[in-house]
Protein backbone atom coordinates (compact mmCIF):
# COMPACT_ATOMS: atom_id res chain seq x y z
CA UNK A 1 0.00 0.00 0.00
CA UNK A 2 1.32 3.46 -0.95
CA UNK A 3 2.48 5.61 1.93
CA UNK A 4 3.43 2.66 4.15
CA UNK A 5 6.63 0.72 4.75
CA UNK A 6 6.37 -2.05 7.28
CA UNK A 7 5.37 -0.51 10.59
CA UNK A 8 6.69 2.94 9.62
CA UNK A 9 5.59 5.49 7.06
CA UNK A 10 7.37 5.28 3.70
CA UNK A 11 6.14 8.76 2.83
CA UNK A 12 4.77 11.52 5.01
CA UNK A 13 3.96 15.19 4.72
CA UNK A 14 5.36 17.51 7.36
CA UNK A 15 4.11 20.85 8.65
CA UNK A 16 6.39 23.56 9.97
CA UNK A 17 5.31 25.73 12.88
CA UNK A 18 7.70 28.15 14.57
CA UNK A 19 10.61 26.35 12.92
CA UNK A 20 9.56 22.92 14.20
CA UNK A 21 8.48 20.22 11.73
CA UNK A 22 5.80 17.72 12.68
CA UNK A 23 3.89 15.11 10.75
CA UNK A 24 0.77 16.39 9.08
CA UNK A 25 -2.47 14.94 10.40
CA UNK A 26 -5.07 13.05 8.38
CA UNK A 27 -6.65 9.63 8.43
CA UNK A 28 -4.30 7.17 6.72
CA UNK A 29 -7.31 5.30 5.37
CA UNK A 30 -8.77 8.45 3.80
CA UNK A 31 -8.79 8.09 0.02
CA UNK A 32 -7.59 11.68 -0.49
CA UNK A 33 -4.65 11.14 1.89
CA UNK A 34 -3.70 7.93 0.09
CA UNK A 35 -3.96 9.49 -3.37
CA UNK A 36 -1.89 12.55 -2.45
CA UNK A 37 0.79 10.33 -0.92
CA UNK A 38 0.67 8.08 -3.98
CA UNK A 39 1.02 11.06 -6.32
CA UNK A 40 4.12 12.33 -4.51
CA UNK A 41 5.70 8.86 -4.33
CA UNK A 42 5.19 8.27 -8.05
CA UNK A 43 6.61 11.69 -8.89
CA UNK A 44 9.69 11.10 -6.72
CA UNK A 45 10.30 7.59 -8.04
CA UNK A 46 9.96 8.78 -11.66
CA UNK A 47 12.32 11.71 -11.09
CA UNK A 48 9.72 14.40 -11.85
CA UNK A 49 10.74 18.00 -11.33
CA UNK A 50 7.18 19.38 -11.29
CA UNK A 51 3.64 18.16 -10.57
CA UNK A 52 0.74 19.86 -12.38
CA UNK A 53 -2.81 19.49 -11.04
CA UNK A 54 -5.00 20.96 -13.77
CA UNK A 55 -8.80 21.24 -13.21
CA UNK A 56 -11.03 20.72 -16.22
CA UNK A 57 -14.81 20.87 -16.60
CA UNK A 58 -15.45 17.48 -14.97
CA UNK A 59 -12.02 16.08 -14.10
CA UNK A 60 -8.65 16.81 -12.49
CA UNK A 61 -5.72 16.11 -14.81
CA UNK A 62 -2.38 15.28 -13.16
CA UNK A 63 0.82 15.62 -15.17
CA UNK A 64 4.50 15.20 -14.25
CA UNK A 65 7.39 17.08 -15.83
CA UNK A 66 10.19 14.57 -16.39
CA UNK A 67 13.45 15.55 -18.10
CA UNK A 68 11.84 18.84 -19.06
CA UNK A 69 8.77 17.33 -20.78
CA UNK A 70 5.23 17.04 -19.39
CA UNK A 71 3.72 13.53 -19.24
CA UNK A 72 0.13 12.79 -18.32
CA UNK A 73 0.00 10.63 -15.22
CA UNK A 74 -3.63 10.37 -14.18
CA UNK A 75 -7.11 11.82 -14.76
CA UNK A 76 -9.39 11.91 -11.71
CA UNK A 77 -13.06 12.12 -12.65
CA UNK A 78 -14.39 11.94 -9.07
CA UNK A 79 -14.70 15.65 -8.34
CA UNK A 80 -15.22 15.14 -4.61
CA UNK A 81 -11.91 13.29 -4.46
CA UNK A 82 -10.22 15.93 -6.61
CA UNK A 83 -11.39 18.72 -4.31
CA UNK A 84 -10.27 16.79 -1.23
CA UNK A 85 -6.79 16.28 -2.77
CA UNK A 86 -6.47 19.98 -3.58
CA UNK A 87 -7.58 20.86 -0.04
CA UNK A 88 -4.93 18.56 1.45
CA UNK A 89 -2.22 20.12 -0.74
CA UNK A 90 -3.29 23.62 0.28
CA UNK A 91 -3.36 22.66 3.94
CA UNK A 92 0.12 21.13 3.73
CA UNK A 93 1.40 24.28 2.00
CA UNK A 94 -0.05 26.47 4.77
CA UNK A 95 -2.49 28.17 2.39
CA UNK A 96 -5.94 29.49 3.23
CA UNK A 97 -8.48 26.81 2.41
CA UNK A 98 -11.37 29.25 2.08
CA UNK A 99 -9.48 31.55 -0.33
CA UNK A 100 -10.39 30.42 -3.84
CA UNK A 101 -10.40 33.71 -5.73
CA UNK A 102 -6.78 34.82 -5.34
CA UNK A 103 -3.36 33.37 -6.06
CA UNK A 104 -1.46 31.74 -3.19
CA UNK A 105 2.08 30.45 -2.76
CA UNK A 106 3.42 28.03 -0.20
CA UNK A 107 5.90 25.31 0.57
CA UNK A 108 5.44 21.65 1.49
CA UNK A 109 8.00 19.65 3.48
CA UNK A 110 8.03 15.88 3.19
CA UNK A 111 9.97 12.74 4.05
CA UNK A 112 10.39 9.85 1.64
CA UNK A 113 12.51 6.79 2.37
CA UNK A 114 14.38 8.74 5.07
CA UNK A 115 15.07 11.61 2.66
CA UNK A 116 13.98 15.15 3.49
CA UNK A 117 12.49 16.98 0.49
CA UNK A 118 10.19 19.91 -0.14
CA UNK A 119 7.96 21.33 -2.85
CA UNK A 120 7.32 24.92 -3.86
CA UNK A 121 3.57 25.28 -4.38
CA UNK A 122 1.63 27.79 -6.47
CA UNK A 123 -2.16 27.88 -6.56
CA UNK A 124 -4.13 30.01 -9.01
CA UNK A 125 -7.90 30.22 -9.59
CA UNK A 126 -9.02 29.24 -13.10
CA UNK A 127 -12.30 28.93 -14.96
CA UNK A 128 -12.75 25.33 -13.75
CA UNK A 129 -11.32 25.61 -10.26
CA UNK A 130 -7.95 25.91 -8.54
CA UNK A 131 -4.87 24.90 -10.49
CA UNK A 132 -1.82 23.79 -8.53
CA UNK A 133 1.77 23.45 -9.73
CA UNK A 134 4.47 22.07 -7.43
CA UNK A 135 8.21 22.27 -8.03
CA UNK A 136 9.91 19.40 -6.22
CA UNK A 137 13.09 20.48 -4.44
CA UNK A 138 15.60 17.80 -3.54
CA UNK A 139 18.44 19.05 -1.29
CA UNK A 140 20.65 16.28 -2.70
CA UNK A 141 20.72 18.20 -5.98
CA UNK A 142 22.57 21.07 -4.32
CA UNK A 143 25.45 18.65 -3.82
CA UNK A 144 25.91 18.25 -7.58
CA UNK A 145 29.51 19.01 -8.50
CA UNK A 146 30.50 21.31 -11.31
CA UNK A 147 32.16 18.51 -13.23
CA UNK A 148 28.88 16.54 -13.26
CA UNK A 149 26.91 19.23 -15.12
CA UNK A 150 28.28 18.35 -18.57
CA UNK A 151 30.62 21.29 -19.11
CA UNK A 152 33.38 20.75 -21.70
CA UNK A 153 36.79 20.54 -20.04
CA UNK A 154 37.96 23.94 -21.28
CA UNK A 155 34.74 25.63 -20.11
CA UNK A 156 34.98 23.89 -16.73
CA UNK A 157 38.61 24.92 -16.25
CA UNK A 158 37.96 28.54 -17.21
CA UNK A 159 34.82 28.78 -15.04
CA UNK A 160 36.69 27.34 -12.03
CA UNK A 161 39.44 29.88 -12.64
CA UNK A 162 36.90 32.71 -12.77
CA UNK A 163 35.40 31.60 -9.45
CA UNK A 164 38.75 32.16 -7.77
CA UNK A 165 39.02 35.86 -8.62
CA UNK A 166 38.72 38.22 -5.67
CA UNK A 167 36.09 40.48 -7.23
CA UNK A 168 34.06 40.97 -10.39
CA UNK A 169 30.83 39.67 -11.86
CA UNK A 170 30.08 36.20 -13.24
CA UNK A 171 26.79 35.82 -15.09
CA UNK A 172 24.96 32.63 -16.12
CA UNK A 173 22.35 33.14 -18.82
CA UNK A 174 19.57 31.11 -20.37
CA UNK A 175 15.79 30.71 -20.34
CA UNK A 176 13.75 29.40 -17.42
CA UNK A 177 14.48 25.72 -16.83
CA UNK A 178 17.96 25.73 -18.36
CA UNK A 179 19.74 24.75 -15.14
CA UNK A 180 21.17 28.16 -14.20
CA UNK A 181 20.36 27.80 -10.49
CA UNK A 182 22.02 24.38 -10.34
CA UNK A 183 25.16 25.87 -11.88
CA UNK A 184 25.23 28.68 -9.32
CA UNK A 185 24.71 26.30 -6.39
CA UNK A 186 27.41 23.95 -7.69
CA UNK A 187 29.69 26.97 -8.08
CA UNK A 188 29.11 28.12 -4.49
CA UNK A 189 29.99 24.63 -3.27
CA UNK A 190 33.49 25.04 -4.75
CA UNK A 191 34.17 28.17 -2.71
CA UNK A 192 35.73 28.35 0.74
CA UNK A 193 32.65 28.88 2.93
CA UNK A 194 34.69 28.86 6.14
CA UNK A 195 36.99 31.79 5.43
CA UNK A 196 34.77 33.73 2.99
CA UNK A 197 31.44 35.29 3.91
CA UNK A 198 28.92 34.14 1.29
CA UNK A 199 25.45 35.69 1.09
CA UNK A 200 22.61 35.05 -1.37
CA UNK A 201 19.37 36.83 -2.25
CA UNK A 202 16.89 34.57 -4.02
CA UNK A 203 13.27 34.46 -5.12
CA UNK A 204 12.54 31.90 -3.89
CA UNK A 205 15.23 30.15 -1.83
CA UNK A 206 15.00 26.72 -3.44
CA UNK A 207 17.68 24.87 -1.48
CA UNK A 208 19.14 25.54 1.93
CA UNK A 209 22.89 25.35 2.44
CA UNK A 210 23.81 23.38 5.56
CA UNK A 211 26.34 25.88 6.89
CA UNK A 212 28.14 29.20 6.52
CA UNK A 213 25.89 30.71 3.83
CA UNK A 214 23.39 33.47 4.64
CA UNK A 215 20.35 33.11 2.36
CA UNK A 216 17.71 35.85 2.07
CA UNK A 217 14.25 35.22 0.65
CA UNK A 218 12.80 38.03 -1.49
CA UNK A 219 9.31 39.14 -0.44
CA UNK A 220 7.00 42.02 -1.28
CA UNK A 221 8.64 44.06 1.49
CA UNK A 222 12.19 42.76 1.03
CA UNK A 223 12.80 43.33 -2.67
CA UNK A 224 15.99 42.42 -4.54
CA UNK A 225 17.42 45.98 -4.38
CA UNK A 226 16.51 46.40 -0.71
CA UNK A 227 18.02 43.02 0.23
CA UNK A 228 21.17 43.72 -1.77
CA UNK A 229 21.73 47.09 -0.11
CA UNK A 230 21.30 45.49 3.32
CA UNK A 231 23.66 42.64 2.36
CA UNK A 232 26.49 45.05 1.62
CA UNK A 233 26.42 46.04 5.31
CA UNK A 234 27.04 42.41 6.33
CA UNK A 235 30.68 42.37 5.19
CA UNK A 236 30.23 39.86 2.32
CA UNK A 237 33.02 38.42 0.20
CA UNK A 238 30.73 36.65 -2.27
CA UNK A 239 27.20 37.70 -3.24
CA UNK A 240 24.85 35.49 -5.22
CA UNK A 241 21.88 37.28 -6.81
CA UNK A 242 19.28 34.72 -7.86
CA UNK A 243 18.30 36.80 -10.91
CA UNK A 244 19.03 40.31 -12.14
CA UNK A 245 15.57 41.57 -13.02
CA UNK A 246 15.81 45.34 -13.14
CA UNK A 247 18.12 48.31 -13.53
CA UNK A 248 18.46 48.91 -9.79
CA UNK A 249 19.53 45.31 -9.01
CA UNK A 250 22.04 45.42 -11.87
CA UNK A 251 23.54 48.71 -10.70
CA UNK A 252 23.91 47.47 -7.12
CA UNK A 253 25.51 44.25 -8.39
CA UNK A 254 27.98 46.22 -10.53
CA UNK A 255 28.83 48.53 -7.63
CA UNK A 256 29.42 45.51 -5.39
CA UNK A 257 31.73 44.00 -8.02
CA UNK A 258 33.60 47.32 -8.29
CA UNK A 259 34.13 47.54 -4.53
CA UNK A 260 35.83 44.20 -4.02
CA UNK A 261 33.06 41.59 -4.03
CA UNK A 262 32.62 38.52 -6.20
CA UNK A 263 29.08 38.66 -7.60
CA UNK A 264 27.35 35.66 -9.19
CA UNK A 265 24.00 36.04 -10.87
CA UNK A 266 21.69 34.96 -13.69
CA UNK A 267 20.18 36.83 -16.60
CA UNK A 268 17.73 35.93 -19.37
CA UNK A 269 19.44 36.12 -22.78
CA UNK A 270 19.67 33.83 -25.79
CA UNK A 271 23.44 33.40 -25.65
CA UNK A 272 26.55 34.55 -23.82
CA UNK A 273 27.43 37.44 -26.13
CA UNK A 274 23.95 38.96 -25.82
CA UNK A 275 24.66 39.37 -22.09
CA UNK A 276 26.58 42.55 -22.83
CA UNK A 277 23.84 44.21 -24.90
CA UNK A 278 21.22 43.09 -22.38
CA UNK A 279 23.11 44.77 -19.53
CA UNK A 280 23.42 47.96 -21.60
CA UNK A 281 19.68 47.83 -22.36
CA UNK A 282 19.03 47.59 -18.62
CA UNK A 283 20.89 50.86 -18.07
CA UNK A 284 24.44 49.77 -17.22
CA UNK A 285 27.28 51.95 -18.51
CA UNK A 286 29.51 50.19 -21.01
CA UNK A 287 32.74 51.13 -19.18
CA UNK A 288 31.35 49.68 -15.92
CA UNK A 289 30.42 46.43 -17.68
CA UNK A 290 33.93 46.23 -19.12
CA UNK A 291 35.44 46.89 -15.68
CA UNK A 292 33.38 44.34 -13.74
CA UNK A 293 32.19 41.50 -15.99
CA UNK A 294 34.65 38.61 -15.80
CA UNK A 295 32.75 36.11 -17.92
CA UNK A 296 29.28 35.18 -19.14
CA UNK A 297 28.17 31.59 -19.52
CA UNK A 298 25.09 30.53 -21.46
CA UNK A 299 23.57 27.10 -21.05
CA UNK A 300 20.69 24.82 -22.05
CA UNK A 301 19.57 21.36 -20.95
CA UNK A 302 19.22 18.51 -23.43
CA UNK A 303 17.91 15.02 -22.82
CA UNK A 304 20.31 12.07 -22.87
CA UNK A 305 19.64 9.05 -25.06
CA UNK A 306 18.41 6.10 -23.02
CA UNK A 307 21.35 3.64 -22.87
CA UNK A 308 18.99 0.63 -22.79
CA UNK A 309 17.29 1.27 -26.15
CA UNK A 310 19.90 3.22 -28.12
CA UNK A 311 19.91 2.43 -31.84
CA UNK A 312 21.77 3.91 -34.85
CA UNK A 313 20.11 6.81 -36.63
CA UNK A 314 20.65 8.69 -39.88
CA UNK A 315 20.07 12.45 -39.52
CA UNK A 316 18.13 14.28 -42.22
CA UNK A 317 19.80 16.79 -44.54
CA UNK A 318 18.02 19.62 -42.69
CA UNK A 319 19.36 18.40 -39.35
CA UNK A 320 22.92 18.19 -40.66
CA UNK A 321 22.58 21.70 -42.12
CA UNK A 322 21.21 23.16 -38.86
CA UNK A 323 24.01 21.50 -36.89
CA UNK A 324 26.60 22.63 -39.48
CA UNK A 325 27.97 19.12 -39.87
CA UNK A 326 29.62 18.66 -43.30
CA UNK A 327 28.43 15.63 -45.26
CA UNK A 328 31.94 14.14 -45.28
CA UNK A 329 32.04 14.34 -41.46
CA UNK A 330 28.53 12.89 -41.20
CA UNK A 331 29.44 9.97 -43.45
CA UNK A 332 32.29 9.03 -41.11
CA UNK A 333 30.25 9.47 -37.90
CA UNK A 334 27.62 7.40 -36.16
CA UNK A 335 24.44 8.94 -34.76
CA UNK A 336 21.97 7.46 -32.30
CA UNK A 337 18.44 7.85 -30.99
CA UNK A 338 16.46 5.98 -28.34
CA UNK A 339 13.89 3.54 -29.67
CA UNK A 340 11.83 3.70 -26.46
CA UNK A 341 11.58 1.09 -23.69
CA UNK A 342 10.11 0.54 -20.24
CA UNK A 343 13.12 2.09 -18.56
CA UNK A 344 12.58 5.42 -20.31
CA UNK A 345 8.75 5.23 -20.41
CA UNK A 346 8.88 4.90 -24.18
CA UNK A 347 10.47 8.32 -24.73
CA UNK A 348 13.94 7.18 -25.85
CA UNK A 349 15.53 9.57 -23.34
CA UNK A 350 16.67 9.22 -19.74
CA UNK A 351 18.28 12.04 -17.80
CA UNK A 352 19.61 15.37 -18.96
CA UNK A 353 22.92 17.15 -19.38
CA UNK A 354 23.94 20.71 -20.10
CA UNK A 355 25.38 22.31 -23.20
CA UNK A 356 27.44 25.41 -22.56
CA UNK A 357 29.31 28.35 -24.00
CA UNK A 358 31.64 30.59 -22.01
CA UNK A 359 32.57 34.13 -23.02
CA UNK A 360 35.67 35.32 -21.20
CA UNK A 361 36.02 39.10 -21.09
CA UNK A 362 39.53 39.51 -22.47
CA UNK A 363 41.31 42.89 -22.90
CA UNK A 364 40.27 42.94 -26.57
CA UNK A 365 36.62 42.33 -25.67
CA UNK A 366 36.74 44.96 -22.90
CA UNK A 367 37.97 47.45 -25.48
CA UNK A 368 35.16 46.41 -27.86
CA UNK A 369 32.55 46.86 -25.10
CA UNK A 370 33.77 50.38 -24.27
CA UNK A 371 33.75 51.32 -27.96
CA UNK A 372 30.15 50.03 -28.27
CA UNK A 373 31.08 47.38 -30.83
CA UNK A 374 28.21 45.29 -32.21
CA UNK A 375 27.44 41.80 -30.95
CA UNK A 376 28.71 40.36 -34.23
CA UNK A 377 32.02 42.19 -33.82
CA UNK A 378 32.42 40.91 -30.25
CA UNK A 379 31.53 37.38 -31.42
CA UNK A 380 34.23 37.61 -34.09
CA UNK A 381 36.85 38.65 -31.51
CA UNK A 382 35.71 35.86 -29.19
CA UNK A 383 35.94 33.23 -31.94
CA UNK A 384 39.51 34.27 -32.71
CA UNK A 385 40.27 33.76 -29.01
CA UNK A 386 38.82 30.23 -29.03
CA UNK A 387 35.18 30.86 -28.11
CA UNK A 388 32.92 27.86 -28.82
CA UNK A 389 29.13 28.17 -28.94
CA UNK A 390 26.46 25.98 -27.39
CA UNK A 391 25.88 24.62 -30.89
CA UNK A 392 29.51 23.49 -31.00
CA UNK A 393 29.16 21.80 -27.61
CA UNK A 394 25.85 20.20 -28.60
CA UNK A 395 27.34 18.92 -31.85
CA UNK A 396 30.20 17.32 -29.91
CA UNK A 397 27.72 15.59 -27.59
CA UNK A 398 25.76 14.30 -30.61
CA UNK A 399 28.93 12.89 -32.21
CA UNK A 400 29.79 11.24 -28.88
CA UNK A 401 26.39 9.50 -28.90
CA UNK A 402 25.06 11.28 -25.81
CA UNK A 403 22.06 13.08 -27.32
CA UNK A 404 20.16 13.52 -30.58
CA UNK A 405 20.18 16.17 -33.33
CA UNK A 406 16.56 17.01 -32.50
CA UNK A 407 17.37 17.83 -28.87
CA UNK A 408 20.27 20.12 -29.69
CA UNK A 409 18.47 21.95 -32.50
CA UNK A 410 15.43 22.48 -30.30
CA UNK A 411 17.57 23.76 -27.42
CA UNK A 412 19.93 26.19 -29.16
CA UNK A 413 18.16 27.27 -32.33
CA UNK A 414 17.44 30.76 -30.98
CA UNK A 415 21.03 31.14 -29.85
CA UNK A 416 22.81 29.92 -32.99
CA UNK A 417 25.58 32.18 -34.26
CA UNK A 418 25.96 32.47 -37.99
CA UNK A 419 29.46 32.00 -39.28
Amino acid sequence: MYGMRGSGRMFRLLMRHAGVAREMGGEELSLAVQRVDQMFIQALEMGASDIHMHPEHNALRIRFRIDGVLHEQEVISQMDLAQAMIARIKLAANMHLDEKRDTQDGRIDMEYMDRRLSARVSCIPTLNGERIVMRILDPAKTQVKLDALGMPQDVLANWRRALQVAYGMLVVTGPTGSGKTSTLYASLHTLDRVHRNIVTVEDPVEYEFPDNVMQVQVTEKITFPRALRAMLRHDPDVIMIGEIRDKESLQIGIQAALTGHLVLSTLHTNNAIETISRMIDMGAEDYLIAATLQCAMAQRLVRLICPDCRVPYQPTADELSALKIPREVASQSQFFIGRGCNNCRGTGYRGRTGIFELLRISPAIREAIVSRASGDAIAEIARKEGFRTMLDDGRDKILRGLTTPHEVIQAVYAGVYES
